[in-house]
């Protein structure tokens, strides 16, 4: 279960063949040269794409990889119509982006039970009942059915979150994240301790809101430094960004803008979301002077700094109704 996290994977999907059309003609005891009376085949089944809130990975895709439906059953005498193919269902998490060959978006499944057709089954061939006219009664000739062609496609997660905590490692994100919510995510001191993003619920005044803990960029990162841009499309959907600037690093700001740089790099769009900027481990600054040196630090990019301590619990109120404040729009459209 070490890789269980799976947020990107390809499957090959093939939706089902048509059925071929029937040459067939009437035969009964008294009726020698009866008519063409060859059914029609039966349309190939649909893949179909669908949402699930119970299923937040692409594990249960990992040895599951070839997505092919049933073909349509041919068509038979006495025109009938063959079987269609039963429709072949792809579960997938919320937040699902699906790619073509060519890295082209077909669709995003963002809602429970939201259902796409990514490739129609093949209609079926019409048989030889469906050609006869005044002219010609016997037709000896049927439709064989459309063959479809199967391709390889690429699903991509991004976490539908609200909020997202952006940080170097070991800045306490997942500290963080276990004191204002539920979530349980690993913690340790050392760096790339979260290996995945991890997801809590916070419940303020009568609301309740996500948010994700990413784990930790570095500087490089948009050359495969760390963890790379792995999980920085998690954060792509998210409403905000916490920026979380340990105090214990010496150069806060360089640090801050190494931050910004590396989502730049990733999506320039990212710097256009709303930002909090939160100084973590809050309890290891000696005294407020130090505090008002810090704020200084940043007075001059207007950023409103929030002094947070997961150990103490100093400011982590604060930052719940902050958060809160920025969210309040979208929560009551909800």
């Amino acid at each position: 279960m070490k890789e269980s996290f799976i947020d990107s994977i390809k499957i090959f999907c093939k939706s089902g063949d048509g059925g071929s059309g029937a040459i067939h003609f009437h035969r009964e005891r008294n009726i020698i040269r009866g008519g063409p009376d060859g059914g029609s085949g039966g349309k190939g089944g649909n893949i179909i794409i669908c949402g699930n809130s119970h299923i937040h990975t692409f594990f249960h895709l990992k040895y599951n990889k070839h997505w092919i439906a049933k073909s349509g059953l041919p068509g038979r005498g006495n025109n009938i119509t063959g079987a269609n193919g039963k429709d072949l269902f792809i579960q997938v998490p919320i937040g699902t982006v699906i790619k073509d060959e060519n890295k082209k978006v077909i669709t995003e499944i963002i809602k429970n039970n939201q259902k796409k057709i990514l490739f129609y089954g093949g209609m079926g061939g019409k048989g030889n009942f469906f050609f006869k006219n005044s002219l010609v009664k016997s037709r000896r000739y049927a439709h064989p059915g459309i063959k479809t062609k199967g391709c390889w496609i690429s699903l991509e997660l991004k976490i539908l979150a609200d909020i997202g905590i952006i940080g170097f490692p070991n800045t306490g994100k997942s500290s963080l994240l276990s004191s204002i919510t539920k979530a349980k995510p690993k913690i340790g001191n050392f760096s790339f301790t979260t290996k995945k993003p991890n997801l809590g619920v916070i419940k303020h005044n009568f609301d309740s809101f996500l948010i994700a803990d990413i784990p930790g960029i570095v500087e490089m990162a948009s050359c495969g430094k760390g963890l790379g841009y792995r999980f920085l499309r998690h954060i792509e959907r998210n409403s905000a960004l916490l920026i979380l600037i340990s105090s214990e690093t010496k150069y806060k700001k360089r640090e801050y803008n190494i931050l910004l740089n590396e989502l730049k790099k990733f999506n320039p769009e990212l710097l256009s979301k709303k930002r909090l900027l939160a100084i973590s481990k809050s309890d290891l600054i000696i005294n407020n002077k130090e505090k008002r040196k810090i704020e200084k630090i940043f007075s001059d990019i207007n950023e409103n700094i929030t002094f947070i301590s997961s150990f103490t619990g100093e400011g982590l109120d604060f930052i719940k109704e902050k958060i809160y404040k920025i969210l309040e729009k979208k929560l009551r459209m909800q």
